[in-house]
């Protein structure tokens, strides 16, 4: 097929404003299907495989857009950018692209492949592997298929593939290498729907039935005829559901997000639309893939807003996380960039080494341009249009050299999103003349919700909802606090099977609950002060959000990697920490050797610690004075004397994703690690009397 066809994708028309019992001749249309478990077709949600929703269309503006399904956006783009590159991968050394045309052919041969296979309508294929060409095309050939797409974290462990596979009825898994193959070949006699596993990254090591190469995959549909597969896209409504989300799960078993074909065609047009993605026809932007793909962030600014705007897409290599990043990121030089805070916080540490190695002259001129940066641009984000002169020579002589080196230099869209980030980090990269821009949102709103922008934006803050989405402070105290609740076209239909918590997360209004607390300032910018869950009571009932403190704990001693307060129903707070040391490049699992960031940290103290079990065996008096001055002196700040850190302790290894204390997108799993050392926290608590004086909250 050259031009896809666009097909009768009718599916409902009707907003929330149709006027009830029309007629059908009225521009209404009957649906048979259910909302919780009524036969009506007016809910938002759905919990059913095979469910369907009343999207919410506005009357006028963003909101008010015709839905399309996903084969109809991609339809859009072959027609539109058909002979423009979308996809590249390295493979020894140098690049293979794939034209938008090609892409399209491809999906399409994958999508009767898989029918081929006997993939059933409303059922999973499951994909686990790290970003590639093949990862988008079994993600599009699933939903042209008639299946849903469903990402798996390559860090899952067997059973939690198990639980995923089985929970969205997988017929077909598709994995990256004989590594993940393992994982499913141990779990396959428990998955009952399976009927094929696929490997694409690597050759098979084995022959075994119902295993298959991607190049024999990709012939298996040869024979099935065009018009078999046209049926199936054409009895695809926008408010169907296409593909899974599964939450990480830092509570409770994952939950499955069941996003439709509109969620994700009109929130990938919003978003871009928002941040100004520029059209390919009229400059292509380039994008480099390589967060995880099961997180619904990279999945809507990789693959749904690059094909609405015709963007480039290069696949880093698997290593990416490890260091190779930016070795792709000087190759390819992206347009548009969006980081996990992770990813920001590991290039400034490595900017910050390298500047302690250069000369004194240099490091001279690196912090006066620094100062600039910082002052101009808070200016700037305050109003202030001009551009003094020292800021030119400052961009001339160090931010334009410090761009080329991490590989920004053409991009004009940095962002930030998925866990919090502190403000030391923000400030580091917008005093080198970066602004690093947060945006907001949740697998359950399609991804995005608010968004920073290069011209509106302020410290801290997540920015303004996207046109066309709407927030609600729900319930705001005294200072203007509540639960953040979002409404728009990007709300998902509804977690898969679980009635009761769709009934939690989406209120009687339609209203999306997002669990976390914010306040709005007089201009509209969002900001983020904590979660509900994860709201520490004390004993005496103060309310404390742990983030704010733990961030500036973080901030005052440089040698703390993570730290997490502790202190729910507790007469005091207390904290766990974690020093800054080496991972394995290989494995993720943080080692003993402090890195040189740390190292040199001890130096100045007049330590000779080059690793954590020496700080920890000997109560390094340095080290610990140290700690305790920067708890310290956060403690004054402290806006009572309930939100005072008393008590801390060094744990011996950093948390990590392999340790298990961190979520895919390095969030911090607080039930985990609060398992993991009760015993730590449990002596915390020992001393029925809470400490009195500074003197004693050292933990002897």
């Amino acid at each position: 097929p050259a031009v896809p066809c666009p097909s009768g994708t009718g599916g409902p028309r009707t907003g929330p404003s149709a006027p009830d019992g029309a007629s059908p001749g009225q521009n209404t249309e009957h649906f048979s299907f259910e909302g919780a478990s009524s036969p009506s077709a007016s809910s938002v949600w759905t919990t059913r495989r095979d469910g369907e929703v009343r999207l919410r269309m506005e009357e006028q503006g963003a909101g008010s857009e015709v839905p399309k399904t996903v084969h109809e956006l991609l339809g859009e783009a072959v027609s539109k950018y058909g002979d423009y590159y979308a996809l590249a991968s390295k493979k020894n050394g140098h690049w293979t692209k794939l034209t938008y045309k090609m892409y399209y052919e491809e999906c399409w041969k994958a999508a009767k492949s898989f029918l081929k296979l006997g993939l059933e309508r409303f059922h999973g294929v499951c994909i686990l592997g790290f970003n590639s060409a093949e990862w988008f095309i079994a993600d599009i050939g699933a939903i042209l298929a008639g299946g849903f797409a469903v990402g798996i974290y390559t860090t899952n462990s067997p059973e939690a593939c198990h639980y995923v596979a089985e929970n969205c009825s997988a017929n077909v898994v598709v994995v990256e290498n004989h590594k993940q193959l393992q994982k499913i070949l141990e779990i396959q006699q428990k998955l009952p729907h399976l009927k094929a596993i696929i490997q694409y990254g690597e050759e098979l090591k084995e022959k075994r039935p119902n295993l298959y190469s991607w190049s024999e995959f990709q012939d298996l549909g040869k024979d099935v005829p065009d018009a078999q597969l046209h049926e199936i896209i054409a009895s695809q409504k926008p408010n169907q559901c296409c593909t899974l989300i599964y939450t990480s799960g830092t509570t409770g078993q994952p939950k499955g997000v069941m996003l439709s074909h509109d969620n994700l065609t009109w929130t990938a047009a919003a978003a871009g639309r928002f941040i100004m993605l520029t059209d390919a026809k009229e400059k292509q932007e380039v994008v480099v893939s390589y967060l995880p793909l099961s997180h619904i962030a990279a999945q809507m600014s990789d693959i749904w807003s690059a094909m609405a705007f015709g963007a480039q897409v290069f696949f880093a290599q698997p290593d990416a996380l490890k260091g190779t990043l930016v070795d792709t990121l000087r190759e390819v030089r992206p347009t548009a960039f969006l980081g996990v805070p992770r990813v920001w916080e590991k290039m400034e540490e490595k900017m910050k080494s390298i500047g302690a190695k250069s000369s004194t002259l240099r490091r001279k001129v690196a912090s006066w341009a620094k100062g600039v940066g910082l002052q101009t641009n808070l200016k700037r984000m305050n109003g202030y249009s001009e551009v003094p002169v020292n800021f030119r020579l400052a961009r001339h002589l160090v931010y334009k050299k410090v761009r080329k080196a991490i590989g920004l230099d053409r991009c004009t869209k940095c962002y930030t999103g998925a866990a919090p980030i502190t403000r030391e980090t923000l400030e580091f990269f917008l005093s080198l003349n970066i602004p690093v821009l947060e945006l907001y949102g949740m697998s359950e709103s399609s991804g995005p919700h608010t968004i920073s922008l290069p011209h509106a934006f302020k410290l801290s803050s997540c920015g303004k909802e996207m046109t066309g989405c709407r927030t609600l402070i729900d319930k705001p105290d005294s200072d203007g606090n509540g639960e953040i609740c979002f409404s728009g076209r990007h709300i998902f239909m509804g977690y898969l099977n679980m009635e009761e918590k769709t009934r939690e997360a989406i209120d009687e209004d339609g209203w999306l609950h997002s669990g976390d607390l914010g306040k709005h300032d007089k201009d509209g910018f969002l900001y983020i002060t904590g979660r509900i869950k994860e709201l520490i009571i004390t004993a005496g009932g103060e309310n404390v959000p742990p983030v704010p403190i733990e961030d500036a704990v973080k901030d005052a001693v440089p040698i703390i990697s993570n730290a997490m307060l502790v202190g729910d129903k507790a007469k005091f707070l207390a904290m766990l920490l974690t020093l800054k040391c080496t991972m394995d490049a290989e494995t993720g699992e943080p080692g003993d050797d402090l890195t040189p960031e740390a190292v040199e940290f001890c130096q100045k103290l007049g330590s000779k610690a080059t690793k954590a079990s020496e700080i920890i065996s000997s109560k390094d008096k340095a080290v610990y004075a140290a700690i305790q001055k920067g708890i310290s002196a956060v403690n004054e700040r402290a806006v009572s004397n309930a939100q005072r850190v008393q008590k801390w302790v060094l744990l011996e290894k950093d948390f990590s994703l392999f340790g298990g204390e961190l979520g895919p997108t390095m969030k911090l799993k607080r039930p985990v690690v609060a398992q993991m050392y009760k015993d730590q926290i449990a002596q915390f608590y020992a001393d029925v009397d809470a400490p009195t004086s500074t003197a004693n909250t050292l933990r002897q």
